[in-house]
C-alpha cells in the first residue's frame, strides 16, 4: 500500500526537504505514535458515490493523513483525482466532486513509509488493460513485494510508483486468464502478506482479504448499494448499515447481477492484527465483532489487576490512551483526570527550526493541568510504547507541573519486534523494550515505576484464556516475534534494489 523499502535500508519517514533540527522537532512530536496504516473505501451503483466516498474517507482519517485519492466510473470514462493532504483540503470541495462523475467509485487515504509522499503513489491506482481500466486501493502491506517487483521489472515491466500495490496491477494485466475474477485470483495467488483490497472495473467493484485477515475490511449497505471500507466508523458517517465482515481470504464481486463470494485459498485459522485494537482503529468502530472502545477498556481494566499501584488519579495519554486510562480507573476506584491537554493542531507546516523551539519539544503537543496533577501521585496510561522519546517528556512534564509520583502503565505489551505488514516500527535496533531491560526503560523515561500488559493479558482482555502458542488468535508478532506469513523480501539472499526510484518528483 505505500512505498516499499530494502530490507536493509532504515526505517526513516520524515520529510527530505526538513531540516536536520526541524527532524529533531518532528521526532519529539511523534516519538512514540505508530504510523502507517490506510483506509479503503468502495460504492457500487450511487448516484453520489463520488461525495460518499469523500464523506467515507473523512471517517477514516485516522488511518492515513499524508494523501488521499478517488476514482470514479462515470458509465464512459474512469476519473481520477489524487491529492497530498487531508480529505477536507480536496474533496471538501464541490467542483473536486463534479470532476468525479458516476456511481461507482473507490478511494483511499495514506500514510508513507519511506521519504516524501510524491502523488504518484497516492492511491487509488489506476491502469489501462486489455479488458478496460482497473483501479485499485490497498491496506496492508505485501511481505514479496520487492522480489515479485524485481522479477517482473526483469520480464519488462516498467513502474511508475514505489508503491508494492503496483505489483498487484502488473500480476493482474500480464494473467492470461480470460475472467477478470480469475485474473485476480491468479494474482492475488502470487503474493503474500497483509492485504485488504477494494477495486473496480468498468463494470465491477471488487472487496479482497488476505487469507490471515491481517487487516479488516467490512461490507455495508446504503440505499440498496454496497459499500466496502475499512472500518465501520465508515458506514456510521454516511448512515450506512454494516452487514458483515469480509472473511479472511474472501474475494467479493459486485456488478449489475448481484454479489458474488469466492474464497480460493484453503481455509487457515484467522490471525487479525492486534494493533487494529490497540491503536489503529477508531474506539467507535467494531473490528472481528468486537467493540473497539470497550477491548480498550478492557485492557486499561487488566493492567490494573496486573500492576496497580496506590495512586491519587489516573491520567491517560491523548488520545489514545483515554479509553484503557477509563477502563484502568474504573477496575482500580482511582479518579480519572485530563492530567494532560493535546493540542491537535500542531503539524509538520507549523515546525520552525529553531533553538527556541526545539527546546519546547513535546510541549507543542500536550500541555499539563496542572490543577489537576499538582502535588499527587499519577500514573499515566498510554496505548504502547516506541522509542520512548515521548513518553520522557511527558514524565519530566508532569513532575515540572506538580506531580509527586508518576507512575507510567502500557495497555500493551512491550514492543519487540519490527512489523512487515504496514505498521511504521523502527527496526529492533530502534526500540526501546528490544534494547533495554525494564528498570533501564523506567530510568530512561525517568518514572517512578513502568509497566506492561501482559501478553496472556491482552489476550484475556480480548475475551480469550490467554495466548494458545500453537493457534495464536492474533498476529502480535511485534510482541512475540511469530511472524504469521512468510517474509520472502527480508529472507532474499539475491541484492535487493538500492534505489526504487530514479525520478526525483516535487511533491
Amino acid at each position: 500500500m505505500d512505498e516499499m523499502k530494502n530490507p536493509s535500508d532504515p526505517a526513516p519517514h520524515h520529510h527530505p526537504d526538513l531540516p536536520p533540527a526541524a527532524i529533531e522537532l518532528q521526532d519529539d512530536l511523534e516519538g512514540d505514535t505508530l504510523r502507517e496504516e490506510c483506509g479503503v473505501f468502495g460504492i457500487f451503483g450511487h448516484p453520489e458515490a463520488a461525495a460518499i466516498t469523500a464523506l467515507g474517507l473523512h471517517a477514516l482519517q485516522h488511518r492515513g493523513q499524508e494523501a488521499a485519492g478517488i476514482v470514479s466510473f462515470d458509465g464512459t470514462r474512469f476519473h481520477s483525482e489524487r491529492r497530498l493532504g487531508l480529505v477536507g483540503d480536496t474533496f471538501s470541495r464541490r467542483e473536486v466532486i463534479e470532476r468525479l462523475p458516476g456511481s461507482l467509485a473507490v478511494g483511499h487515504v495514506r500514510y508513507s513509509t519511506t521519504g516524501a509522499t510524491i502523488l504518484r503513489n497516492v492511491q487509488p491506482l489506476f491502469a489501462e488493460l486489455n479488458a478496460g481500466g482497473f483501479a485499485v486501493g490497498h491496506n496492508g502491506n505485501l511481505t514479496n513485494g520487492l522480489t515479485l517487483r524485481r522479477e517482473l521489472v526483469r520480464n519488462g515491466a516498467m513502474m511508475q510508483s514505489t508503491t508494492d500495490t503496483e505489483v498487484i496491477l502488473h500480476l493482474v494485466a500480464q494473467s492470461k486468464r480470460a475472467r477478470f475474477i480469475d485474473r485476480f485470483i491468479e494474482s492475488l495467488r502470487a503474493i503474500e502478506g497483509a492485504y485488504s483490497l477494494v477495486s473496480m472495473t468498468n463494470k465491477k467493484l471488487v472487496g479482497a482479504r488476505d487469507p490471515l485477515g491481517i487487516r479488516p475490511l467490512v461490507l455495508g449497505e446504503l440505499d440498496g448499494c454496497p459499500i466496502l471500507a475499512s472500518e465501520t466508523c465508515a458506514l456510521d458517517m454516511i448512515g450506512a448499515k454494516y452487514v458483515r465482515d469480509i472473511e479472511p481470504g474472501e474475494i467479493i464481486v459486485f456488478d449489475e447481477h448481484g454479489a458474488e463470494s469466492h474464497k480460493p485459498f484453503p481455509p487457515k485459522p484467522p490471525r487479525p492484527c492486534i494493533f487494529e485494537y490497540i491503536y489503529f482503529s477508531r474506539p467507535d468502530s467494531i473490528v472481528g465483532g468486537r467493540s473497539v472502545y470497550e477491548v480498550r477498556k478492557a485492557f486499561g481494566a487488566q493492567l490494573a489487576r496486573e500492576s496497580h499501584v496506590e495512586v491519587d488519579v489516573v491520567v491517560p495519554v491523548p488520545d489514545s490512551g483515554v479509553p484503557a486510562a477509563v477502563g484502568y480507573s474504573q477496575h482500580s476506584g482511582v479518579p480519572f483526570e485530563l492530567g494532560i491537554i493535546r493540542n491537535h493542531y500542531v503539524g509538520r507546516t507549523f515546525i520552525q527550526p529553531t533553538q527556541s523551539v526545539r527546546e519546547l519539544g513535546v510541549r507543542m503537543k500536550h500541555a499539563a493541568n496542572r490543577v489537576a496533577i499538582e502535588g499527587k501521585r499519577i500514573i499515566l496510561i498510554d496505548d504502547s510504547l516506541v522509542r520512548g522519546t515521548t513518553s520522557k517528556k511527558i514524565v519530566r512534564m508532569m513532575r515540572d507541573a506538580g506531580a509527586s509520583e508518576v507512575h507510567f502503565r502500557l495497555a500493551s505489551p512491550p514492543i519487540l519486534y519490527p512489523d512487515y505488514y504496514g505498521i511504521d516500527l523502527p527496526d529492533r535496533g530502534g526500540l526501546l523494550a528490544a534494547t533495554h531491560s525494564l528498570e533501564e526503560m523506567r530510568e530512561i523515561i525517568g518514572a517512578d515505576s513502568l509497566a506492561f500488559l501482559s501478553i496472556d493479558g491482552m489476550y484475556r482482555a480480548m475475551g480469550e484464556p490467554g495466548r494458545d502458542p500453537a493457534n495464536p488468535k492474533f498476529s502480535d508478532h511485534c510482541f512475540t516475534g511469530a511472524y504469521p506469513t512468510h517474509l520472502t523480501d527480508q529472507t532474499q539472499t539475491e541484492p535487493q534494489p538500492r534505489q526504487l526510484s530514479l525520478l526525483a518528483e516535487a511533491s
